[in-house]
């Protein structure tokens, strides 16, 4: 028995052909249907009349389908399962799912229930769903473009020569249907903002809103009523003056005039059956093929070319090209570690110490790297830096570690002559000792000058040159116990103890015999 009420369109089909002479197993292969169903319906036919005289047309067919009573059409096969229909149709009231729903009517009725006798019985018993309608809704001039990214296969990387993963971009103005496409590489910040730049200059203004999908460029968190946009691209959408508009999460619907007459449409027509080519050649080509056969084409719905509505409507309604060109640049948070740098693209940067431990963000443009504060304050500016390249301001490090930290033999010998002459000895013998380096060691000393008055230390490497002492741990202990603020006691006259009264000539003389 067949089980379902077959279109029209089939039963008119199948009265031709067994009209035609064609088997009943011949139908049910041209027409996909099963056997039995093909057979109910030849005999819906010749009960009807339509095996005889002049062939039915569609209409009449299927205004005798609608008259047609229950028992002249193929009955339909009851359900194994309709003496439960009530149950089902509470417990889907209830929102159970179908695997609950078989569990418990195994458990009340203790019978095996079937799954697929379920299934069918749920979906009839659960309401048709109605058609989503749209309204299609046209923008003014200049006020809208949709944005869209879609795989444009494998091309030629001009720089390596070998074949890369491709994509194109596609930007579409609402009003006119006019649109830049270019190929890249990658779907980064910096390629999406660059794309966005040469598309305002192919148009020569920039439209007032921009629509786009959920990109990770472009948005960091995709939600239907606050979405959060990448710190780079609303920094770009300030600078060019245009508002940026996320769709929803899964609406690709409401940006249907990139989606089909965009990308899709790039990729039917230009890219379509092309040989892998240099993605720089092909720029410049496709650049050509949007002002041109994109351009030029009558477009389905607007009935005119875009070149001529873009021309003669919209580009007197773009926003004016911003006067600077953007710094194009990229956003990242890093953490201020101990050593009072962040790292960025593998070179360091310096920023206050008081931030050590602190997330910052840091923007990097094309020739500076600036550093904030999640306040956005700015704390530090740096030129770009090569990969293990240092960047580092003094003021930047704390000023008990900057004396270490900028220590040269050069500056321990200019920091110890501004103190004073025997200081300067001292660091003259410490840094002339060998094999040990005593650079660290000269400048302990130097950093007791931090600590007291530099005619104090002065004093104090006095004494210790004075007492034949030279090291760290003397000068230290001196001013520690206030030993150079004691008045200086003059050295006392030697005395002799003892004196010769006869001359050294007269003890040989005496112990060694007359001379000779």
């Amino acid at each position: 028995m067949a089980n379902r009420r077959l279109k029209t369109l089939d039963v008119h089909e199948i009265v031709r052909l067994k009209r035609m002479g064609t088997s009943h197993s011949e139908i049910s292969r041209i027409m996909g249907k099963s056997r039995q169903t093909v057979v109910d319906y030849v005999k819906w036919a010749t009960d009807a009349g339509f095996m005889r005289g002049p062939m039915p047309d569609v209409p009449t067919v299927h205004a005798r389908l609608a008259e047609s009573k229950p028992e002249r059409l193929p009955a339909q096969q009851e359900s194994s399962l309709s003496r439960f229909t009530g149950e089902v149709r509470g417990m889907l009231a209830a929102r159970m799912e179908m695997a609950a729903i078989r569990t418990r009517l195994e458990e009340r009725h203790g019978q095996p229930v079937s799954y697929e006798a379920l299934r069918r019985l749920v979906r009839h018993l659960k309401p048709a769903k109605e058609p989503e309608v749209f309204v299609r809704i046209e923008t003014e001039p200049g006020a809208e473009a949709q944005v869209d990214f879609g795989y444009a296969g494998l091309h030629i990387d001009p720089e390596t020569g070998r074949l890369r993963k491709t994509w194109v971009f596609v930007m579409v103005l609402s009003y006119s249907r006019f649109a830049f496409a270019r190929l890249v590489f990658d779907q980064s910040v910096p390629t999406w903002l660059e794309c966005h730049r040469l598309a305002f200059e192919f148009f020569y203004g920039v439209p007032r809103r921009i629509v786009l999908d959920n990109l990770k460029a472009a948005v960091v968190k995709a939600c239907r009523d606050d979405p959060q946009v990448q710190r780079s691209y609303r920094e770009f959408a300030e600078h060019n003056g245009f508002l940026i508009d996320p769709n929803p999460p899964r609406r690709p619907n409401l940006k249907g005039k990139v989606e089909q007459g965009g990308v899709h449409y790039v990729k039917r027509n230009f890219l379509a059956g092309r040989e892998p080519g240099r993605v720089d050649e092909l720029n410049e080509t496709l650049r050509r093929w949007c002002g041109g056969t994109a351009g030029l084409r009558i477009h389905g719905t607007t009935q005119v070319t875009p070149v001529e509505r873009f021309v003669g409507v919209e580009r007197g309604e773009l926003l004016a090209l911003p006067v600077t060109p953007y710094d194009l640049g990229s956003w990242k948070k890093a953490k201020l570690h101990a050593d009072g740098h962040v790292t960025f693209q593998r070179a360091w940067y310096s920023a206050p110490h008081r931030l050590v431990g602190q997330m910052l963000w840091l923007r990097c443009g094309t020739r500076m790297l600036r550093i904030y504060t999640e306040d956005h304050e700015l704390v530090a500016t740096h030129d770009l830096g090569e990969p293990g390249e240092r960047r580092t301001y003094p003021e930047h490090l704390p000023p008990q570690k900057l004396a270490q930290a900028t220590l040269t033999r050069a500056t321990c010998l200019t920091r110890a002559e501004a103190v004073g002459p025997r200081t300067l000895e001292i660091a003259e013998l410490l840094l002339a000792s060998r094999p040990v380096d005593k650079l660290r060691v000269a400048g302990r000393i130097l950093a007791l000058g931090e600590t007291y008055p530099t005619h104090r230390l002065e004093a104090a490497c006095r004494m210790a040159l004075d007492q034949g002492a030279g090291d760290y741990l003397t000068v230290k202990t001196i001013l520690h116990s206030g030993l150079d603020l004691a008045p200086a006691v003059p050295k006392p006259a030697p005395t002799m103890l003892y004196q010769f009264a006869r001359t050294a000539r007269e003890y040989v003389v005496a112990f060694v015999g007359a001379e000779s």
